[in-house]
């Protein structure tokens, strides 16, 4: 009996303490001061007990280590978050994809300026909409094909349907895109015209999805087996996937929303939820579930250049262009949300640091999902910074803001 209750006690220590497995300095060792990261959790904190989120976990790592790794409030009612707490990460799954699309690129599939067509039939005849005469819509010839550069950097001409009232994306909202497989959705796209001409302007889209069929296509391999082969399983990405299995839900935090009151309540039990089961559609733009410690490893390669643990998975030079900004001036702030920023090949890009009225490196690059996941890298200042919750409507509150400024305050070199 007494051993049983050790063992218990012992299991629920390590529930405790952070993944053992991440390499970890003290923070004066890599140009933080202690001092000043500590401000980072009351303000943190404070979000908990002023019941406007439900729980949070926040990462900081300069120089490939972790100085900085702190859990708040609950992951499912008054159950307390844990550091392999399993999230939602939703569009964070886009650079995962991005990054999927660019190893085939490397092994000499194709050429970003190849027309998608070439892989993809069905683009070959995709019109483009030019407006509404008398009730029905016009359409024009594409100036250009949809090249998978366009793709890549959400300048294809595509759309989300889910935000926007245009013709188009009704069309989006009455195909059902999601239900059925990546080739499923696919063929619906290519009936429907695209929102504007390829290469135009900026507009976050179904884009990344697309991708997703495209490393289908290429690998001749289901893109989540793809994934899991080439980047998942040699990352040690153990708890990152499309769904959770029965084995993991008891690590699988419930998405919480608001009442009309202002207090916050569940939206998605873990049980319920339809990440609890495998997925038809695998979302390469937003199907992913993953931990902080998993997310962080993928951020750390690419912080590194694409070298992992003595594994390369892209070429220095393949990261480097990936993360420049590809987009021309006018384009630029790709989004109100988004002041100061560019966009890359799958990440946005920080192109202009006062006018993103946050503290913050040239070159920076990151994405975010929209349960209110958030990661960073800033090459010039070797900084990962990940923050991870699970609450909606997306930015209601500004905790992702306030843990940046938190972060870049405490380098002292």
């Amino acid at each position: 009996m007494k051993q049983k209750i050790y063992c218990l006690f012992l299991f629920f220590l390590i529930q405790l303490l952070p993944a053992k497995d991440l390499p970890t300095a003290k923070p004066e060792e890599v140009g933080l001061s202690p001092e000043r990261l500590t401000r980072i959790k009351p303000v943190m904190q404070g979000y908990i007990d002023r019941d406007k989120l439900p729980g949070l976990i926040t990462l900081v790592a300069r120089r490939g280590k972790v100085v900085h790794f702190e859990k708040y409030g609950n992951m499912d009612k008054n159950k307390p978050m844990q550091y392999d707490t399993i999230f939602r990460i939703a569009s964070m799954t886009k650079p995962v994809t991005g990054v999927a699309v660019m190893m085939l690129y490397e092994e000499g599939h194709f050429l970003l300026d190849d027309p998608v067509s070439k892989f993809i039939p069905g683009f070959k005849d995709v019109k483009v909409f030019s407006g509404v005469e008398k009730g029905e819509m016009k359409c024009v010839e594409p100036g250009s094909p949809i090249t998978i550069r366009d793709l890549l950097t959400h300048t294809a001409g595509l759309t989300y349907g889910a935000f926007g009232d245009t013709p188009v994306d009704l069309l989006y909202r009455k195909a059902g895109l999601y239900r059925g497989t990546l080739k499923d959705m696919v063929q619906k796209l290519t009936k429907i015209p695209l929102l504007y001409q390829p290469g135009s302007r900026w507009h976050y889209s179904v884009a990344t999805d697309v991708l997703g069929y495209l490393v289908e296509v290429i690998s001749g391999q289901p893109f989540d087996r793809f994934l899991e082969q080439r980047l998942f399983k040699p990352l040690g990405m153990k708890d990152t996937g499309f769904y959770v299995p029965g084995e993991k839900i008891s690590r699988f935090a419930a998405l919480y929303g608001l009442r009309k009151d202002g207090s916050i309540k569940i939206i998605d039990s873990p049980a319920a939820s339809r990440y609890a089961r495998p997925p038809e559609f695998v979302s390469g733009g937003g199907g992913l579930v993953s931990t902080v410690s998993d997310y962080f490893r993928f951020a750390r390669m690419l912080l590194n250049k694409g070298k992992y643990e003595g594994e390369r998975f892209l070429g220095r030079k393949t990261v480097e262009f990936m993360t420049q900004n590809h987009l021309p001036e006018e384009f630029l702030p790709i989004h109100p949300v988004l002041p100061g920023k560019g966009f890359g090949l799958g990440f946005a890009v920080l192109v202009d640091v006062p006018g993103s009225k946050t503290i913050g490196s040239a070159g920076e690059f990151e994405w975010r999902g929209i349960n209110n996941t958030f990661f960073w890298v800033d090459p010039e200042e070797e900084l990962i910074m990940i923050l991870m919750t699970q609450f909606s409507p997306y930015l209601y509150y500004p905790v992702n803001k306030q843990f940046k400024v938190l972060t870049y305050q405490a380098i002292v070199d």
